[in-house]
């Protein structure tokens, strides 16, 4: 006896059919399109401004060949026509668009000697991850610690949780990673100094290799979201304040409900919207901020990556670095504008700005 495949009753397509129509009817898709258009005017004239930027920075990549005695005046003229350098700026622009266009080629590393696309594919992955475990860990603690700040308004643990934020925006960055570096070399082996994995990575079975992994993600995670979970906390406490000094809490108080229901299903909740908004900002803030973790703990991300270009003067891995960096902040808020939308069915898209 043969069996026929089940096919979806009719009522379960067309009710898959509608809202797939709905959707492209919709004004979240009227939305993101608008968004998307906005986005290539902005990209282009982003990628005009970086690229006058970076030719005001004076002399070249080259220049650090004149200054080596074995180098000839022929072969620094062939590598000025290799990497297009003998042209103006108008036609290095020109050419670098068109090969985006036409090839998706965002130009060759002089420093590499490799196309810019693979090599930063090559460190996307290490500094995403890097960012999103910053992003969690700084929203995973610093909000909690600002409704308790608020809850405990002028109280000695809101004044204990102050303070904290307050030394921990007052660090610069590079301090903290440099203090928990010299923690790292002194509790050794108990964290590691540096690297993404360990020497023994590749014996390891795949649960090992996360597990090893996540155990060098902690000290360069920690030195990312010491800055960020101090601002955010701070935010928090005085969105809370505000909230809860509103008519319909006291109202929500004196019909008897119970404070943790008043706190986190109607204080929070009309909270959480300013804090949703800095979601597109922290996120690409962390992936030019990265840098400075990255060459502390030797993490093979884009923020060494970039360092090394802007240093060498590589003309088209800087300009792949700005450009995705745009593309990361556009995105950021675009997820962050989605975000309220759905967390406040009230927000109207196009009211958005």
């Amino acid at each position: 006896m043969t069996s026929t495949p089940e096919t979806p009753p009719p009522s379960a397509t067309r009710d898959f059919g509608d809202g797939f129509a709905r959707f492209f009817a919709g004004e979240t898709f009227a939305y993101i399109l608008k968004r998307f258009l906005q986005a290539i005017v902005t990209l282009f004239l982003a990628s005009m401004l970086c690229f006058a930027i970076i030719q005001l920075a004076p002399g070249d990549y080259l220049d650090q060949l004149r200054a080596q005695p074995n180098v000839s005046e022929e072969t620094i003229r062939q590598l000025q026509e290799q990497f297009g350098l003998d042209k103006s700026i108008f036609e290095q622009y020109g050419r670098w668009l068109t090969q985006i266009l036409t090839e998706v080629n965002f130009g060759r590393s002089f420093i590499y000697q490799r196309p810019v696309a693979g090599l930063l594919l090559e460190r996307v992955a290490a500094t995403i991850l890097l960012a999103v475990s910053s992003l969690i860990a700084t929203w995973a603690i610093a909000i909690p610690l600002g409704i308790v700040g608020a809850i405990h308004q002028n109280r000695w643990l809101d004044k204990f949780l102050q303070t904290l934020s307050y030394t921990g925006q007052g660090f610069p960055s590079f301090i903290t990673a440099l203090l928990l570096l010299i923690l790292a070399q002194n509790l050794s082996p108990l964290l590691p100094v540096g690297n993404m994995s360990s020497v023994y990575y590749a014996d390891l079975t795949t649960f090992g290799k996360i597990l090893d992994i996540g155990w060098h993600m902690i000290l360069p995670t920690i030195a990312l979201s010491i800055t960020s979970f101090a601002g955010l906390q701070r935010i928090t406490r005085g969105q809370l304040l505000d909230v809860l000094r509103q008519d319909y809490i006291r109202t929500a108080r004196a019909k008897g409900l119970p404070e943790n229901r008043v706190i986190y299903t109607h204080a929070l909740r009309n909270a959480i919207n300013p804090l949703i908004t800095i979601i597109g900002f922290e996120f690409a803030s962390l992936l030019s901020g990265s840098f400075i973790a990255e060459y502390f703990f030797n993490w093979p991300g884009l923020g060494r990556l970039i360092l090394e270009g802007v240093r060498a003067q590589d003309l088209y891995l800087v300009m792949a670095s700005l450009m995705m960096g745009a593309v990361m902040l556009i995105l950021g808020n675009l997820l962050a504008d989605l975000l309220l939308k759905f967390a406040d069915p009230r927000i109207k898209l196009d009211d958005l700005k």
